[in-house]
């Protein structure tokens, strides 16, 4: 049987986490359920895109992804189940799903569905759909195919000869902005050249392996682990200090030389 992951906008201080997984495990007690988080803002997509696209290919392929944020946002009642390099996606047709797959899912089915504007589809719909996938059921069985759902687009940077401009796509809890400008961006156009990282009035000359490599209060730049680039301040948080946030512009100058 597959992994079930589970990403949702329901919070911790509700039953809905809970009744979304009884359900499941009401059906198969040996199910294996992987919170990736509860903690996305409501009907965020943005928030859901960066947090679960951030991490579900590190999980085996066939493994089966529910993700119950913004369940309502479509008023037609509209839910999918989509294939995508290797994994299973549940969600409602609200872009989440363009956004994961770059627009491109290999199969998408719309989900059939008795009641489609349910009051808790991510129980009742989804939620049976994803154990169905986790014991290898097939995705035509769940409903018809279509090339029709919704389509949102990821910002794209703008790479010029001597320059990369970039936004912040997510705020972690600690406050540090995590831009969509990456490491191999930024090696391929500096070819060798120095370069400056500008954001709000600050000026970064260097990106340093990890944020303890400052003061406490300093400001500096990395790579995470995604190979992003991170602007954070040791011990301090970044996005209230600097007066950044979501979808701030951040800028890469490359200067002649080396």
């Amino acid at each position: 049987m597959a992994l079930i992951t589970f990403t949702s906008d329901f919070g911790y201080s509700d039953h809905y986490v809970a009744a979304v997984k009884a359900k499941i495990l009401s059906q198969e007690p040996q199910a294996t359920i992987v919170d990736v988080s509860h903690g996305i803002e409501p009907f965020n997509i943005a928030h859901a895109e960066y947090v679960l696209g951030s991490v579900f290919r590190d999980f085996p392929e066939g493994t089966v992804h529910l993700a119950a944020v913004d369940t309502n946002g479509s008023k037609y009642g509209k839910y999918h189940a989509a294939k995508y390099k290797g994994h299973y996606f549940l969600l409602a047709d609200n872009g989440l799903l363009s956004l994961l797959t770059d627009g491109q899912p290999e199969v998408v089915v719309e989900l059939h569905a008795d009641f489609p504007l349910m009051p808790f589809p991510a129980k009742d719909l989804l939620a049976p759909a994803a154990l169905y996938l986790s014991k290898g059921g097939e995705l035509e069985v769940l409903g018809e195919r279509t090339q029709h759902f919704k389509q949102l687009l990821n910002r794209q940077l703008r790479l010029g000869d001597h320059a990369i401009s970039g936004h912040v796509i997510h705020v972690d809890r600690y406050g540090n902005l995590i831009t969509d400008i990456t490491r191999d961006s930024i090696e391929t156009i500096a070819h060798g050249r120095t370069f400056t990282v500008h954001f709000a009035r600050e000026t970064v000359g260097r990106i340093l392996p990890n944020f303890t490599q400052v003061d406490d209060g300093d400001c500096c730049c990395i790579y995470n682990s995604l190979g992003q680039l991170c602007i954070g301040i040791n011990k301090g948080h970044a996005a209230e200090l600097l007066g950044l946030g979501f979808d701030s512009q951040v800028d890469v100058r490359f200067y002649p030389g080396s």
